[in-house]
């Protein structure tokens, strides 16, 4: 039956959508605010611009370094009139009006004093009188200034209150400007952060950085004191000023730039609405320049003003824009340099206390960390949702792999998470997040997931969905999202290459998170650091999930060739799951490592964890390691002591000859044995059985494996001994493939099987590739006579002689035993003849027990066996049977009549539920006549797409086609017109036309009928249209009969007038041309070809090349 796992390819790509969705940004997760504290959608209406300013206000030239009084946008006319200058005027406010002046800028003053300029010269020192007010930071020339406008402060204040000796240094747009002697004041609303930052100086210096939203001009003020204390009060009294000024009015980002940021990281496919937050920042360089510099240069290229942008994966960090236009929104190209760093990078957050700045560190995989230093007001917010997202991408991981150092208080405020719940615990949302940081591609990453399988359920990492191997960082973002997963019992990265984290060692730090185990005590194991990625990722996922029982790498490193004088590789993972087992850090009982070359220091931790009860062993799967028998005999030795918890033990593939009594005392200490591989093991010379029937007795087998393993009579007779005692009644698998049994072997295993009261024995047993036709009569009276398992395969038998099949035939008739048979890759002498195919038309039709059948045959380069033309007869009994569910018939070239005969068969046919008939060159027109016939069937689930016969097909039109018009190349454009049509008809039809036969046709066609390679390319096209239509309707039935099955409604979306399609007859080939637009190139020959399509034309039907007509002579 079809496969019950869950294919899944994850991908980043999302449907477009038709409008951006709104965009809010609340201030903190921990806490709900107010609507208008919201930041607005992007895409809202552009907010009304403010009025025009007065001519005199326009002309004037002079600025400010740290904020032009002209900024604020609360003045009315009057006032900006009062407060026009001209350049050749005094400097100071107070001499044009300092009454209105003084209630603009504040009337109570809460911090003053000189402070000393930042990044000025030390041996020429200039102070500047700063005024801290309610609404504004004003900085003045000298303090009879300050006075002037405040009276209240006191002359004397300049030794007392304030720093003694200051200056401050500004830069706007990254460039310096003088001082200036005009009075500058800094709306505290538009101050992004206050900050101190250590210099080199005895006393660390401040900064204060602001910006105005509407003018898009941004400034840094810095300024020292020369009393730590003193320094402490300004950034308190300016931080908490400002936080007062700010909570009165919501602290936005203009829509245009929220517009701009969003439609960054929308084309970083980052964009979310429920996970856009963007805040305004001041980000800080970790290095200086190597060149020499003032201190004035330093000061410049340290701080930037930029925005922070969480995004759904990411942390974006998008520099304002530089340029001195007020346009209302700003460009992508501004924003081109802008940074992103994945939010699973994080390794740490710091804030400080009473402070704005904050750092962020972050590391990719196997690179060097990387310190963002930032500073923001709403470095707190900030804060809370980089931990909140990163929870939410990461919802199953108890503990953040990041150092969360923030105060206690801030600490406190966030509330316990409540996220959505998804499939596999959010497995899909923190690969693709993983994916995001990394870099990589989330749609080459296939996985399934088994509900059925042993310890269910199962994550298989399958093959990508490239032909490229999985790469480190693919591979590492799959190993880090299913770490502390619980919803997988399983994990399995069978013939997956994992090679690529065995090479790879991380050089600029361990993976901190897989040195504690889930509940986070150390594990004190040594060593760990000095281990490749892939013994780190391994113990990570056996240290954090609780459920996972199963880890299974077989075939995951391929084997390597080294020298005589070099050191064996080892696979590196015993040495990452044996300490963990020795100290019961996890649950990991059943170990995989089949194909995998094993060193002497892998098998070393082997024998030291099997050598510890604790380590409660379930399974130990090592076969084709590349163990020699001494080394199994060892390892076998210390496995005794867990006697009583192995289940399962596989050991093929041994090099060498295992002695049959040094053999049976070492398997024979295990009495709780449910599985034994014993492929490709080899006893030395003797009559003893390679395993006695009291070992076999001892166990409770249900899978027994001895394929390529020669059976002599006396282990032919203990098998045999074993199967007709009750102590066999649970074996469910027996595979005995490539044994040297012959018939008479394989129907002693029948008959002792077989119970008294006839009921049929419920095991599956794989002979392929045996002798069988030796005894063959014994094999099949056996089956005759209903005895043997409910499954049987039997490949690849070879019959000297078709009688022989067609005894097998007649025992099939009467067989009530046998439910899923396998007889594929038969081998006849010859096609097979009437009587066969009669023979078994009739089984197929009078069989009421087979419920899955395989007949296919096989097609290699040497060799091909199918049952030959007189199959299509044999398959007419199919309308008469009611058992048959599955029937596999690949590789028997049923052609067009196969088809039609299946398709007669699913008219009537209600049983069948799976048709596997890939291989069998089927064209469209064969195709089209399945689905035709699929159309009146309501029971079947599946049948192939046919990509490969459609391939096939499409391929063969092309080649035969090029062909025939390099055999017509000549000045007749008739014959060349009747050769296309004659190739591409026979191709569709499946009839393959040769020269010098058939009808002989005629073509009215001009001068300008030769076709080119563009309007073979166009046939081409429209009949993979063709196909692609077949397809869906063959998807649309198939989806319709699950529905059915399911007892749901199902809805046709077509409305039930789906187009009937029409067999496709070599006449039809000149109207499918006469469809199709082809685009024509001017030659030498024809320059009077138009190389486009003509609408008028196509209405008047006149085309733009002439199409051949067919008329029979």
């Amino acid at each position: 039956m079809a496969d019950k796992r869950r294919r899944k390819s994850l991908s980043l790509f999302r449907p477009k959508l038709e409008a951006t969705p709104s965009v809010q940004i609340p201030t903190s997760p921990s806490e709900k605010r107010s609507d208008e504290y919201y930041n607005p959608s992007p895409v809202e209406p552009e907010q009304p611009s403010p009025k025009v300013r007065p001519r005199t206000l326009q002309k004037s030239n002079r600025t400010s370094v740290f904020g032009s009084i002209r900024s604020l946008h609360s003045l009315d006319e009057d006032e900006k009139m009062a407060l026009t200058r001209s350049d050749s005027k005094a400097s100071s406010l107070a001499e044009d009006g300092d009454i209105g002046m003084k209630g603009l800028l504040g009337d109570k003053v809460s911090q003053y004093g000189e402070v000393l300029a930042g990044g000025t010269n030390m041996f020429r020192k200039r102070t500047q009188f700063l005024v801290l007010t309610e609404s504004h930071l004003i900085r003045f020339r000298n303090q009879s200034k300050a006075i002037e406008m405040f009276p209240s402060i006191p002359y004397t204040s300049l030794r007392g209150h304030a720093p003694r000796s200051s200056s401050v240094s500004s830069y706007q747009e990254l460039q310096f400007a003088t001082y200036s002697d005009i009075t500058s004041a800094i709306p505290l609303e538009q101050i992004i952060a206050v900050c101190k930052f250590d210099d080199g100086r005895p006393v660390p210096s401040i900064e204060v950085a602001h910006l105005d939203e509407r003018t898009r001009k941004f400034s840094v003020l810095q300024f020292q004191v020369t009393d730590l204390r003193e320094s402490d009060l300004w950034t308190t009294a300016i931080r908490s000023a400002a936080k007062a000024s700010q909570a009165g009015s919501s602290r936005q980002v203009q829509a245009q730039t929220l517009e701009s940021i969003a439609r960054v990281l929308d084309r970083d496919r980052d964009y979310d609405p429920e996970h856009f937050r963007v805040f305004k920042a001041v980000q800080r360089s970790t290095t200086k320049p190597n060149t020499k510099s003032s201190a004035e240069d330093l000061t410049r290229l340290n701080s930037t003003i930029c925005y922070v942008a969480i995004g759904l994966y990411k942390i974006h960090l998008v520099p304002l824009n530089k340029s001195s236009s007020r346009s209302s929104s700003t460009s992508l190209s501004e924003m081109d340099s802008s940074s992103s760093y994945g939010i699973v990078n994080l390794t740490a957050i710091k804030v400080h206390s009473e402070q704005d700045n904050f750092q962020l560190l972050l590391k990719s995989p196997l690179g060097q960390p990387y310190t963002l230093q930032l500073a923001s007001s709403a470095a707190e917010d900030i804060a809370l949702w980089l931990r909140f997202t990163s929870e939410y991408l990461r919802p199953e991981w108890i503990r953040q792999p990041f150092t969360f150092d923030v105060p206690e208080e801030l600490d406190d405020k966030m509330n316990p998470p409540n996220y959505p719940q998804e499939d596999h615990h959010c497995f899909d949302r923190t690969l693709i997040a993983y994916c995001a940081a990394y870099d990589v591609d989330t749609s080459r990453i296939c996985y399934s997931v088994d509900y059925q399988c042993e310890d269910a359920p199962c994550f298989q990492l399958l093959a990508p969905s490239t032909s490229a191997p999985y790469s480190n960082l693919e591979l590492l973002a799959v190993f880090r999202s299913l770490r502390y997963n619980e919803s997988f019992s399983s994990i399995s990265f069978a013939r997956i290459n994992l090679s690529p984290l065995r090479k790879l060692y991380d050089i600029f730090g361990t993976d901190l998170d897989s040195l504690t185990t889930r509940s986070g005590h150390p594990t004190n194991i040594t060593g760990h650091q000095d281990l490749p990625v892939l013994c780190q990722e391994v113990r990570g996922l056996a240290l954090k999930s609780r459920r996972l029982r199963r880890l299974d790498f077989s075939y995951s490193i391929p084997h390597q060739v080294v020298a005589d004088d070099e050191q064996p590789f080892n696979c590196g993972i015993p040495e990452a799951l044996a300490p963990l087992c020795k100290k019961s850090l996890t649950n990991v009982d059943w170990l995989i490592l089949t194909g995998l070359k094993l060193a002497d220091t892998d098998l070393n931790h082997l024998v030291d964890a099997a050598s510890e009860r604790k380590c409660h062993f379930r399974a130990l799967e090592i076969g084709e390691c590349g163990l020699s028998v001494h080394d199994i005999d060892v390892l076998l030795s210390a496995l005794a002591v867990q006697e009583n918890t192995v289940e399962v033990i596989n050991i093929s593939g041994a090099q060498g000859r295992f002695s049959p009594e040094l053999f049976q005392r070492a398997i024979g200490a295990f009495s709780r044995i449910r599985r034994l591989n014993l492929n490709r093991v080899q006893k030395t010379a003797g009559p003893e059985p390679l395993v006695a029937p009291d070992a076999l007795f001892a166990w409770r087998l249900e899978e027994l494996h001895l394929s390529q393993t020669t059976l002599n009579e006396q282990t032919v007779d203990s098998i045999s001994t074993y199967l007709a005692t009750p102590k066999s009644e649970i074996l469910r698998e027996l595979q005995v493939d490539q044994c040297g049994l012959n018939g008479r072997d394989l129907a002693t295993f029948f008959r002792s099987m077989t119970r008294e009261d006839g009921q049929p024995r419920a095991m599956h047993v794989s002979a392929n590739e045996n002798r069988l036709k030796v005894g063959g009569s014994i094999l099949y009276k056996t089956i005759a006579q209903s005895h043997g398992p409910s499954s049987l395969s039997m490949r690849m038998m070879d019959f000297e002689k078709e009688s022989h099949f067609r005894e097998l035939i007649q025992a099939l008739k009467t067989n009530t035993t046998i439910r899923s048979l396998d007889i594929s890759r038969a081998s006849l002498p010859y096609d097979a003849s009437m009587e066969t195919c009669e023979a078994l038309k009739e089984m197929f039709a009078t069989n009421n027990t087979l419920e899955e059948l395989n007949i296919s045959g096989e097609h290699a380069h040497l060799d091909a066996t199918r049952f030959g033309i007189g199959l299509n007869v044999a398959l007419r009994g199919l309308a008469h049977n009611r058992s048959l569910k599955l029937l596999r018939i690949e590789y028997q070239s049923l052609g067009l009549q196969g088809a039609t005969t299946l398709a007669e068969v699913l008219k009537t046919n209600d049983t069948l539920l799976e048709i596997h008939c890939e291989h069998n060159d089927i064209n469209l027109q064969s195709f089209t006549i399945l689905v035709d016939a699929l159309e009146k069937n309501l029971t079947l689930l599946y049948m192939p797409t046919l990509d490969q016969d459609r391939a096939k097909a499409i391929e063969r039109v092309r080649r035969e086609v090029e062909a025939s018009m390099e055999r017509t190349e000549s000045p007749q454009p008739n014959k060349s017109g009747h050769s296309l049509k004659k190739v591409i008809g026979g191709a569709l039809t499946g009839k393959h036309h040769r020269h010098g036969h058939g009808h002989r046709h005629s073509s009215s066609v001009s001068s300008a009928g030769s076709f080119t390679e563009q309007d073979v390319a166009a046939v081409i096209m429209t009949l993979e249209e063709k196909w692609n239509v077949q397809v869906t309707r063959l998807q649309k039935y198939l989806f319709r009969n699950y529905c059915r099955a399911q007892g749901e409604q199902w809805e046709d979306d077509s409305g039930g007038n789906s187009a009937q399609s029409q067999i496709l007859a070599p006449e039809s080939v000149a109207q499918m041309m006469q469809r199709v637009h082809l685009d024509r190139t001017p030659t030498n020959e024809n320059p009077q070809v138009l190389d486009y399509i003509d609408e008028k034309l196509e209405d008047k039907r006149h085309h733009v090349f002439p199409i051949p007509q067919d008329d029979e002579e």
